[in-house]
């Protein structure tokens, strides 16, 4: 069997930049197994699986050892597929996943993801979270990953984690103000879910736009991942719902064969 297969780095506007994220249209859905095997060999923190529907699209996310509930560069890089090659004309696309009804919309040269939110609650540290960080956050909030925040900028760009300690955790963010008009900066570690560090994360700003929006007291934020690949984002709290912004670009375009 032959697959079609995209690579698309998501949330910037240069390759070798952003989250790389692997795309594979479908027909009709392969077996769940298949489709993890195929992530495992593609090796890239996200591949995407998509199948047209009446309505939009059935969407899936696999990282090379788990199925994912919500991921957000490999649904951007999943809409830039489907609007340069499938529907040219397209001006919003709909994806029925595991988390309900991700919208995506063009927005200049931009791309327009609409996600719930994800908003956190201030929690203790378990004491495996500054061991595995390698230091100790002004705070630690909880939703459905931790979240560690930190003074400044410098501190999280700075962090060296003990991958070995915080793969007994759930994936830590980790944050702090921004500088030069960037309002945050956020860093993610994910080795629980086979990914040590993950480039740019849309996930994981559900739960960090509401945090900075209240804290800031702004609605609209510029947000820089900084990860060594780095990445940016346009996001917006609207209540339930966050909307996050950025641009992708295709790196590759091929085909892949599996067993039938």
């Amino acid at each position: 069997m032959e697959l079609p297969l995209y690579q698309v780095d998501a949330f910037t506007s240069r390759v070798f930049g952003g989250n790389p994220a692997a795309v594979c249209p479908l027909r009709d859905w392969l077996p769940a197994e298949t489709m993890q095997a195929i992530a495992a060999e593609n090796n890239l923190a996200e591949t995407a699986f998509f199948v047209k529907q009446e309505d939009g699209y059935g969407l899936r996310w696999f990282t090379p050892v788990v199925e994912m509930p919500l991921c957000g560069h490999a649904t951007l890089a999943s809409a830039h597929v489907i609007f340069r090659h499938l529907e040219p004309e397209a001006a919003v696309l709909l994806f029925h996943t595991k988390s309900g009804v991700l919208a995506v919309e063009r927005e200049g040269e931009r791309l327009v993801l609409d996600f719930p939110a994800l908003p956190a609650a201030r929690t203790q540290p378990p004491p495996m979270l500054a061991e595995g960080l390698g230091a100790h956050a002004l705070e630690v909030w909880k939703a459905s990953y931790y979240m560690a925040v930190f003074a400044s900028e410098d501190e999280v760009r700075g962090l060296q984690p003990d991958m070995r300690v915080l793969c007994g955790l759930d994936p830590v963010i980790c944050t702090a103000p921004g500088s030069e008009g960037i309002d945050f900066v956020s860093r993610f570690f994910a080795p629980s879910y086979g990914i040590d560090e993950d480039p740019v994360t849309g996930s994981a700003h559900c739960t960090l736009t509401p945090y900075w929006a209240a804290r800031l007291k702004k609605t609209a934020l510029r947000a820089r991942q900084v990860s060594r690949r780095g990445g940016d984002l346009w996001v917006e709290t609207r209540g339930e719902r966050v909307r996050m912004a950025g641009t992708g670009v295709e790196y590759l375009r091929g085909t892949i064969t599996i067993p039938d």
